[in-house]
């Protein structure tokens, strides 16, 4: 992975400095997610900065869980993002989770308590809310907040034992109801939540809120410089509050970058998880999805997403990545390292009717181009083969250089062939194509010299792999599915995001197919074995076009 580490940039810069002074000896970075979904593309900007700065300086990355809201919680989550950090190419120094630091989180809790900087309130969601006051406006103090210590030692014990339902009573923070920060206005730190863990099980029903949490594990962790997203600028007065009043000696250090924004694409979980129950998505890991399964599944390498990331770099200013770089990355990536094959997506029978009725020929051709060194595959040919429909036309216009009668075409790495006819159903189809063929013109060159225009992909109808294709685009048509103004995002959705075609034809000089298995289907696109795939049922999607097709 060194080869790959980001170049230096603003967060750099800080570290250095903080180095210099002798604020730290050594550099300690954590990627702390949320086990209430799974992690997409603009988590793996935050993996790639988290990890590779920790690498730049010779210093360790944790992967930190943040499970303080196991009502939204699972299991699942938790070892897909193992999973797909790992498919990533990062290898974090500890698994930890902030539900290991409930019980220091809690005696914190109570050391605000005991200093007077924290008090019980009955107060509703909405009446904190109300109390709140304006980004223009002061808040006002809750009625509860004099509440001696003894008072709210006791209040907090009895929440902790279970005594209260939820929402009935909260512990917030003492600070300012007149902070022009509205994060400062005594934030609630913890909450009632009668709700089984998946690591505590039942012992807690007491939870830390994530402003109250984060700071405390990050310190507690040993974790130097606190890398997060741009959104929680405002809330690092609050972390460093927290740091200084419970009396940290070296107290890590927050620093912000923009988020990673990419156009026609949809990173909210809560709506992620609304497409995927009600099933206008094949699940978290769907190949329109952006989630880093959902791009595993598409097909797309993982030093494509690396590539990518780095394309884009680390910077404070809010922007709008174009999904066309995404592609990009990803067509240069398989480019150079994706086998050839040739399949036939939408086959039409041609006939050779000069050619040998059983002779079946092996030829040769590169497996990759690009990389001779990666050898050559045997390809088959026989009287009969598939071509693409659109490869044949009876009145074609002007400049269709392909198949239509009396013209001549070459079969890649075969020979010329010439249209001296077709066959057509009782409705007017065209059900086969007839042609002859040169036989001096083995290989696709002629002794002559004679040029054709058209060059076609071909499979032998009597040696071929039938498949399925799935053939993705875009799962939104608005470049901001979330913009209201164009209403729910459900309205922008895609109609054409999947097309799915059967009886598909593929050459079978491939040795074997696996899951995850990647190729350039020549003329079509690069495609990936589907993790459904099966040897009765070969599925193949596909990751991504030769070039876009967007404008």
């Amino acid at each position: 992975m060194a080869e790959e580490i980001i170049s230096s940039n603003f967060i750099h810069d800080f570290i250095d400095e903080d180095l210099e002074k002798g604020v730290y000896t050594h550099v300690q970075t954590r990627f702390p997610p949320e086990p209430n979904g799974y992690l997409h593309i603009g988590h793996a900007k935050a993996i790639q900065i988290d990890f590779s700065t920790a690498e730049k300086y010779g210093g360790t990355c944790n992967l930190r869980l943040d499970d303080t809201n196991p009502s939204k919680e699972d299991v699942e989550y938790v070892d897909a993002i193992k999973e797909d950090i790992e498919w990533l190419g990062y290898k974090w120094d500890k698994v930890l989770y902030a539900s290991s630091y409930f019980d220091f989180i809690y005696e914190c809790a109570i050391k605000l308590i005991e200093m007077g900087k924290a008090y019980v309130c009955d107060l509703t969601a909405d009446e904190i809310r109300e109390y709140r006051g304006t980004l223009t406006e002061p808040g006002k103090n809750s009625p509860y907040r004099e509440r001696s210590i003894e008072e709210n030692l006791d209040l907090f014990k009895r929440m902790t034992d279970g005594e209260f339902p939820d929402g009935a009573r909260v512990l917030r923070a003492k600070i300012d109801m007149a902070a022009p920060n509205i994060n400062m206005r005594d934030p609630v730190i913890y909450r009632i939540a009668h709700v089984s863990h998946h690591q505590t099980g039942d012992k807690w029903c007491v939870y830390p809120m994530y402003d109250f949490a984060h700071p405390i594990s990050d310190t507690r962790e040993g974790v130097t410089h606190s890398l997060c997203s741009l959104e929680f600028e405002n809330h690092r007065p609050l972390y460093d509050w927290f740091l200084r009043e419970l009396g940290f000696e070296t107290p890590s250090r927050q620093i912000e970058f923009a988020r990673l924004n990419l156009n026609y694409c949809l990173t909210s979980k809560r709506k992620c998880l609304q497409l995927v129950n009600e099933g206008i998505v094949d699940g978290w890991n769907d190949p329109r999805m952006v989630t880093i399964s959902g791009m595993r599944r598409r097909g797309y390498p993982a030093e494509a997403i690396r590539d990518f990331i780095n394309r884009v770099g680390v910077s404070k200013a809010y922007s709008v990545v174009d999904f066309g770089l995404l592609e990009a990355c990803v067509r240069d990536s398989l480019g150079a390292n994706a086998p050839r094959a040739m399949a036939v997506l939408r086959p039409l029978k041609v006939i050779i009717d000069n050619y040998p009725e059983d002779l079946v020929e092996e030829l040769q051709l590169p497996v990759n181009q690009d990389k001779p060194e990666m050898g050559t595959r045997v390809i088959r040919f026989s009287k009969e083969i598939y071509v693409e429909k659109e490869d044949f036309m009876i009145e074609p216009p002007k400049k269709y250089f392909r198949l239509f009668p009396g013209n001549e075409v070459r079969l890649r790495g075969a020979y010329f062939v010439k249209c001296v006819g077709y066959d057509t159903d009782e409705n007017g189809e065209v059900t086969a194509v007839h042609c002859t063929y040169d036989p001096e013109s083995k290989g696709g060159n002629s002794p002559d010299g004679r040029k054709v225009k058209g060059t076609l992909h071909w499979v032998s109808a009597k040696n071929s792999i039938d498949f399925e294709a799935r053939l993705y685009d875009r799962l939104f048509v608005n470049p901001n599915p979330s913009d209201e103004s164009a209403g729910s995002f459900k309205d922008n959705l895609n109609p054409d995001s999947l097309t799915i075609l059967s009886g598909c034809k593929l050459e079978d000089g491939i040795e074997s197919l696996k899951v995850g298995d990647t190729f350039q289907f020549m003329r079509q696109g690069y495609f990936c074995v589907d993790t459904t795939s099966t040897d009765d049922k070969i599925v193949f999607n596909r990751t991504v076009a030769l070039n876009s097709s967007w404008k």
